[in-house]
C-alpha cells in the first residue's frame, strides 16, 4: 500500500477532527504530502470519518492523477493540492467547519489578533471571497489570499489550515477555534484590544523555537 503512514495518518487525524469538534458528518477533509515521492494522501470524498479505513484513503500526484486507491479524493482536492504545491513548506492540509472560525467567517470577517494564538497563522488570519465548494474559484481564492499565513478563514464555508506535519496543521486548526471563540465572546461585550503588529512579530520568534510547532 503507497503512503502507508500517511493513510493512517489520516484516518488518526480525521477522527480527532470529530472528537475535537472541529468538523461533524463527513465534513471538511485532511491531506499529508510525502515530498520523497511527490505523492499526496487525502481523505476520500463523502466518507465517514469514524468508518474510514486506511485503504480508503486517496493516493494522488501532484497533478491530482490518482496513484492508489479505489475510492474518488475529496471535493476540495483543487486547493490542497494549489497550497502543497505552491508552498513547498506545507506538508499537511486540513479543512474544517469549526462552529466559531465558521461564524467570523460567515460574518465575512478577518480574524484579528485578539489573542497571541493568533500567531500560529501569523498577526491575523485572513479572509478568502467566497465561492462554490470544490470549485477552482474557490482554490484560487485561497491561493490568492494565504499568503505566507497558516491558516486561512473561507468565506460562508469553514477554515483551512498548513502546516510541516499533519499534527502541526492540527493544532494551529485547535487554537483558531480557541481565538474564534474568545474574540466572538468578546464582541458580545465589547470592542476587543487587539495586539498590535510588532508584538505579534516578537510572538512568532518565540513560537519558532517553542515544543514541535
Amino acid at each position: 500500500m503507497r503512503l502507508e503512514a500517511e493513510r493512517n495518518d489520516i484516518v488518526e487525524y480525521g477522527k480527532k477532527l470529530i472528537e475535537a469538534k472541529l468538523t461533524t458528518g463527513t465534513g471538511g477533509n485532511l491531506s499529508i504530502c510525502n515530498r520523497d515521492e511527490n505523492l499526496v494522501a487525502i481523505k476520500p470524498s463523502g466518507m465517514d470519518y469514524c468508518k474510514m479505513s486506511a485503504e480508503d484513503v486517496v493516493v494522488v500526484d501532484l497533478q491530482g492523477n490518482i496513484v492508489d486507491g479505489k475510492l474518488k479524493p475529496s471535493s476540495e482536492i483543487s486547493f490542497h493540492l494549489g497550497l502543497i504545491n505552491v508552498r513547498p513548506d506545507i506538508n499537511a492540509v486540513v479543512h474544517t467547519h469549526q462552529v466559531y472560525a465558521t461564524t467570523i467567517a460567515c460574518l465575512n470577517w478577518e480574524l484579528p489578533a485578539v489573542h497571541y494564538l493568533v500567531g500560529l497563522s501569523g498577526n491575523k488570519v485572513p479572509l478568502a471571497a467566497y465561492a462554490t465548494y470544490g470549485s477552482k474559484e474557490l482554490s484560487d481564492n485561497i491561493l490568492k489570499t494565504i499568503g505566507h499565513y497558516n491558516a486561512c478563514l473561507m468565506a460562508n464555508h469553514g477554515l483551512v489550515t498548513v502546516g510541516s506535519s499533519i499534527a502541526s496543521a492540527f493544532a494551529v486548526a485547535e487554537e483558531i477555534e480557541l481565538v474564534s471563540r474568545l474574540y466572538y465572546q468578546a464582541k458580545c461585550i465589547g470592542d476587543p484590544a487587539i495586539l498590535s503588529d510588532e508584538e505579534m512579530v516578537r510572538v512568532g520568534k518565540k513560537f519558532n523555537t517553542y515544543g514541535n510547532l
